[in-house]
């Protein structure tokens, strides 16, 4: 048995300023518009009131607990956690972290619609709706369960039937690799080429993620993500902008459409095609994509994991969903230039990649691309830096120190202002941060704030992106 809280985060748009702080407050004593996920062992102990019970139904697959979801009658509870009366160091500001995940938990566990939504398997932004498949395989650890969402092929049709065979096919092409986890399928939300990537998708990813671990028990610190065909198309374009989101992906057997991948300094890639696959330049441009990540890697001295398999011999479908090892090209540098090389066996399976890694929320060092930021999305941070929405051009890359305490701004091209959100796990928030900039360097005194707590447990429903402080700087 599991214990589980439930969190929700509307998908439309969301207030600003002092007065929407002020409203994040008051909704956590009313119980509106809650954006709340489930966090570690010891904040997730909501009693049976949070459990969740699933009833077989349909082709449940192995270790399968079927499609069909029903919520349990929710009991009302006592916040047994204490607020301090101000945050006066670290023990106080893990107290008011305790309390307010808790609360947004139980305001999550009551919302009724939302629990239709999860029931009904699709979520809707603006005119577009996602419908998705689910399938609950074997017991989750001490920390939940691993996400896997699986993306179809498909893209362009003139009427839905190839991309609703495409997205049935998807029930199963990965699943039968996943031993333990939720495995997602979601239908792409128009039958357009980027039909998993239109502009109103993002907010529905966003959407997806939050409610498989408020329903599912998932941990989101494993996330992962993988798409075949359209749907490696779908995973270039969604990791690019929602990388803090995810853990790792593998994208097969799809193109890039130029993105530019800065942004995943810090979340491996997995990159797959058929030597093959000639439809749009498919072979070459993954070939070159992984060129473009070991350049990233040398321009920036790390990051970047990936690897990059052209399959010998195969067209656009390749085995990347067997257990069995591949052949693959051993120097994809050598084979674009002269389309030959060795061949080595790989293990290729696209989901034994996956769980090899787990996020790091608050990596020591950020390379943010703002170019790549999804118009309709309401989250204005990513991983531990936030600017205004309407900032869109510009890259900074920045990390922090906690030994010395300082926080280190290596480059900005952005014009504007940029907020570093801090939490007790990256920094002493008591004693005096140093902020080292190409302009110069300072020294800034933090105060640690429970509305910045409410804030940012608003806006991502993710216990590791709680933050008590923050510095603002602007950019020119």
């Amino acid at each position: 048995m599991f214990l589980l809280c439930l969190v929700f985060a509307a998908c439309g748009e969301t207030d600003s300023g002092a007065d929407a702080q002020e409203k994040q407050r008051t909704d956590v004593v009313s119980g509106e518009n809650a954006s709340w996920n489930p966090g570690e062992d010891s904040n997730r102990a909501t009693g049976e009131a949070g459990r969740i019970t699933e009833e077989a139904g349909g082709d449940t697959g192995e270790g399968g607990h079927g499609e069909d979801t029903q919520a349990t009658a929710l009991e009302e509870e006592e916040n047994p956690y204490i607020m301090p009366v101000s945050l006066e160091d670290e023990k106080d500001i893990r107290l008011a972290r305790e309390y307010i995940w808790w609360e947004y938990c139980d305001q999550g566990k009551r919302d009724a619609a939302r629990a239709a939504e999860v029931e009904g398997r699709a979520m809707t932004f603006g005119d577009a709706t996602m419908k998705y498949g689910i399938f609950v395989i074997g017991e989750p650890g001490e920390s939940g369960y691993p996400l896997y969402i699986a993306l179809h092929g498909g893209g362009q049709s003139d009427t839905p039937a190839l991309n609703d065979s495409q997205w049935m096919d998807m029930a199963s092409y990965y699943r039968h690799s996943v031993t333990e986890g939720i495995y997602v399928y979601p239908r792409g939300v128009r039958d357009t080429w980027d039909c998993h990537f239109n502009p109103e998708s993002y907010p529905l990813y966003d959407r997806l993620i939050e409610n498989m671990i408020a329903f599912y028990d998932v941990d989101p610190d494993r996330v992962y993500l993988t798409g075949f065909s359209a749907g490696g198309d779908g995973v270039y374009a969604i990791v690019a902008r929602m990388t803090d989101r995810f853990t790792a992906a593998n994208m097969s057997a799809g193109h890039p459409n130029g993105v530019p991948l800065w942004n995943l300094y810090n979340m491996p890639l997995q990159l797959q095609v058929g030597e093959n696959d000639t439809a749009y330049d498919r072979n070459i441009v993954t070939a070159q994509y992984g060129q473009l990540l070991d350049e990233y890697q040398e321009e920036l001295g790390g990051g970047y994991i990936h690897r990059t398999y052209v399959h010998e011999g195969k067209g656009h479908n390749f085995r990347d969903k067997s257990s069995e090892d591949q052949k693959v090209m051993e120097d994809n540098a050598l084979w674009l230039e002269t389309g030959e090389s060795p061949v080595i066996e790989v293990d290729a399976n696209a989901i034994h990649f996956l769980e090899g890694y787990v996020r790091d929320p608050l990596p020591e060092r950020v390379v943010w691309d703002l170019s790549q930021r999804a118009g309709q999305r309401t989250k204005e941070s990513f991983y531990w830096l936030r600017t205004d929405r309407g900032l869109t051009e510009g890259r900074i890359i920045a990390s922090y120190d906690r030994e010395a305490n300082a926080i280190c701004v290596e480059e900005c091209t952005v014009s504007g202002e940029i907020t570093f959100l801090l939490s007790d796990d990256m920094l002493d928030l008591f004693a005096p941060v140093t902020v080292k900039t190409p302009a110069g360097s300072s020294v800034v005194t933090v105060t640690p704030d429970v509305d910045l707590l409410y804030e940012t447990t608003m806006e991502r429903g993710d216990y590791r992106y709680q933050f008590a402080a923050k510095i603002t700087m602007t950019f020119e």
